[in-house]
């Protein structure tokens, strides 16, 4: 068993057990369990720079530091007092880039505050971290742009804050929604097979899903501004959210009668229904074809189709079917008067839903 160890245990054990463990070690465990980042959470409300941990002030040729905890390489760290760290002169004709970090030096076994120098370049660019097991382990703070010729010092806050954990439940994503803290994501496992599994951000505008995780949305679309509409089974509809407030969907309307079809009522355009409701801020379009093989309506094999979203109010709820002027390319486009018999329309796109109102 000399080539198995495992830790820690309540007692050294002939098997490779250890109840004791090395610092080293205990970075390798402690890393699968977390991720370097500050010891603070971010949520919606507003903030300023000054209320984070870890603050930098300039002065000078140094930057203090504001108190601040930390998890870095495995291994906990915190300031208790503010603390000053020195900056290099920089005389030269180009700039630099220096980094200051949380440094966990296994040598000295401590995790510190640390200034890594960079290098003076026309464009310079901040150092790499070092991140190396049983040595040195580097976590960002503050990148300061050191100008040349001794110019002033300036510094960014670049440091990664602790998140929320991804959560799930097996139903009632919505309702589960309003008691997670701001700032985390919730998925709906769809445990009872009802709808499809679904990730929810609970974030500073509302609870929205961001995203659809396994199968399509169906639903049945419906053509308005029509004398008579296609067969439920001859439209097929299916959609997904793709991102907060963004979805995608596409449209199979199959008319297969052999002398008529849906026809537009008076001078009105034929439309289509959407999935979920649109944002009407600005008007979208998405692209389509109807396929047309024996010419019927006076129309050639394909055309070419775009259902444009109306501009106006949240909410808007249909696209207008618009086609080449077939007869004179001229007068451009024209609101689609009938879907031909024995012709079929496919739709598909992306837009932006009304999730979030206009």
């Amino acid at each position: 068993m000399a080539n198995e160890i495992s830790y820690p245990f309540a007692a050294d054990s002939a098997g490779g057990g250890a109840q004791m463990v090395s610092q080293a070690q205990w970075q390798y465990l402690a890393r699968t369990l977390g991720k370097d980042k500050v010891d603070f959470r971010l949520d919606q409300t507003s903030i300023d720079s000054f209320s984070l941990p870890f603050t930098a002030a300039v002065s000078g040729s140094s930057v203090t530091i504001q108190p601040g905890r930390a998890f870095v390489g495995g291994f906990y760290y915190q300031l208790t007092a503010t603390a000053t760290v020195s900056i290099a002169a920089n005389s030269g004709s180009t700039g630099r880039i220096d980094l200051i970090v949380l440094r966990a030096n296994m040598a000295t076994s401590a995790v510190n505050l640390a200034v890594v120098q960079g290098q003076p370049a026309a464009s310079p660019k901040a150092p790499a971290l070092t991140k190396t097991y049983g040595g040195t382990w580097e976590m960002p703070l503050h990148q300061v742009t050191v100008p040349a010729n001794s110019g002033a010092l300036s510094a960014i806050n670049v440091m990664p804050f602790d998140s929320h954990e991804i959560t799930t439940v097996p139903w009632n994503a919505v309702q589960a929604a309003s008691y997670r803290t701001n700032g985390s994501f919730l998925i709906d496992m769809d445990s009872n097979n009802t709808d499809t599994q679904t990730e929810y951000w609970i974030g500073r505008d509302g609870n929205v899903i961001s995203r659809d995780l396994s199968k399509a949305r169906q639903y049945t679309p419906s053509l308005v501004n029509v004398n008579v509409d296609l067969a439920s089974a001859n439209k097929i509809g299916r959609w997904r959210w793709i991102a907060p407030g963004m979805v995608y969907f596409s449209v199979y309307l199959n008319n297969d009668w052999e002398d008529a079809g849906p026809t537009r009522t008076g001078n009105s355009t034929i439309a289509v229904t959407l999935p979920t409701p649109a944002a009407g801020a600005t008007g979208q379009v998405v692209k389509g074809i109807l396929r047309n093989p024996n010419y019927n309506g006076g129309l050639p094999n394909v055309v070419d189709i775009n259902a444009e979203i109306s501009q106006g109010s949240s909410g808007q709820t249909v696209a207008y079917l618009l086609y080449p002027n077939n007869t004179n390319l001229s007068e451009g486009l024209d609101g689609l008067r009938a879907i031909p018999p024995l012709s079929n329309l496919k739709i598909s796109g992306v837009y932006e839903a009304s999730t979030f109102g206009n």
